[in-house]
Parts: C-alpha cells; structure tokens; sequence
C-alpha cells in the first residue's frame, strides 16, 4: 500500500512540474494561464494527499479559480 502511496506522489509531482513547464514555454497567454491553473489544481491535489484538506481547499479555491479568473480578465482588458 504504500509504494502505490508513493507512485501517485511522484506521479502528481511530474504531472505539476510538465504543466509549469507548459506554462512558461507557451507563446500565447491563454494557454499559458490553463496550464498555470492546472498546476495549482494539481498542488492542491498534493496537498489533499498530503492529508491537509483545508490548504488544498484554500489551493483550489485561490490559486487555480481566482487567480485564473484575474489573469483571463487582465488580457481581455489589454486588447
């Protein structure tokens, strides 16, 4: 039980470090931003397994939701 414990760790860590990854390698925002936002999605997932249910909440809520929001609004209002 706790290899498996331990392969869903690693597995959620790679899959957050490939996401930031896409997050600075995108050339277009939008795009860029989804990805920002999966990785947070995914941090707060790590937190949750990491049995800390109220950051991964406070995660999910402001880093992948709010912030995602804020920046889409930031370039709809650039144009």
């Amino acid at each position: 039980m706790s290899s498996f414990v331990e392969i869903i760790h690693i597995s959620t860590l790679v899959m957050m470090i490939i996401a930031s990854f896409l997050a600075v390698v995108f050339r277009k925002l939008l795009p860029s931003i989804i990805a920002l936002s999966v990785a947070s999605l995914l941090l707060s997932l790590e937190f949750y397994l990491l049995h800390a249910p109220d950051v991964a909440i406070a995660e999910a809520a402001i880093g992948a939701g709010l912030t995602m929001a804020i920046f889409i609004f930031a370039i709809r209002g650039t144009r």
